[in-house]
């Protein structure tokens, strides 16, 4: 047998094999970029169980045409300015998520940053790219991603039920929620909200035992006990 370089969209749908094993392994790397964009509203929809359809929009920094078509590129980041891999402090820093997805779904994007006058959309299916052009928008990031896995059918056996992805995508938000209480989250599965959460205010700990006692009860939040420990530089 001669050895060959293989082609990068199957190259991107190996990938996508370990980065996202299912709907709610998609959710996570959405949401986490939105976190890392700054965003302070976070707007998660899904349509059976996250299979047919996931979106995440945010209010984040957004992105311009050139960092859109980046994006979607293998290993483009901009989570490592210095190309440390010592100082990341970023939630996500390989720049895996985004073809991933795209290798393995119909993925639209569209983003707007600050002071631009409107904003740009890009489209991947299958890992094909496709750019769309100029949308109206607001500031942020809108990513779109409909049938899941539709270019890779065999994932499609492992899939639960739908109520059952839907409720690993609500355990994946909350525990981001959990994290983030100076943000605001909202899950919508069809119709129903299955999240409604606001910006928590205040010091740190006084939000963090809001966002508890909004996720997990007054009592849990009530009997809670804080504790922080620091070792090597880094602080827990």
């Amino acid at each position: 047998m001669t050895i060959r370089r293989l082609p990068e969209t199957l190259v991107n749908r190996i990938a996508a094999g370990e980065v996202v094993e299912r709907p709610a392994a998609a959710v996570k790397e959405l949401v986490e970029n939105a976190i890392d964009a700054g965003a302070t509203r976070i707007e998660i929809r899904l349509r059976a169980g996250g299979q047919s359809l996931i979106l995440v929009e945010d209010d984040g920094s957004g992105m311009s045409p050139d960092e859109i078509e980046l994006a979607v590129e293998r290993h483009a980041t901009s989570k490592l300015p210095d190309d440390r891999l010592d100082r990341i402090d970023t939630l996500g820093f390989r720049g895996e998520a985004l073809p991933s997805i795209g290798s393995v779904s119909r993925m639209t994007i569209a983003s707007r940053p600050a002071g631009a006058e409107s904003g740009w959309a890009i489209a991947v299916e299958g890992g094909e790219k496709r750019v769309l052009g100029p949308v109206a928008r607001g500031q942020g990031t809108r990513v779109e991603v409909r049938e899941l896995f539709y270019a890779t059918p065999a994932r499609l056996k492992f899939m639960k039920t739908v109520r059952t992805e839907t409720q690993r995508v609500r355990e994946t938000v909350e525990r981001l929620a959990l994290a983030h209480p100076e943000l605001a989250f909202s899950l919508v599965e069809e119709d129903r909200v299955l999240l409604s959460l606001t910006r928590e205010t205040g010091d740190l700990a006084t939000a963090r035992k809001a966002r508890m006692a909004a996720l997990l009860g007054d009592e849990v939040a009530a009997n809670v006990i804080p504790v922080e420990t620091e070792r090597d530089g880094l602080w827990l």
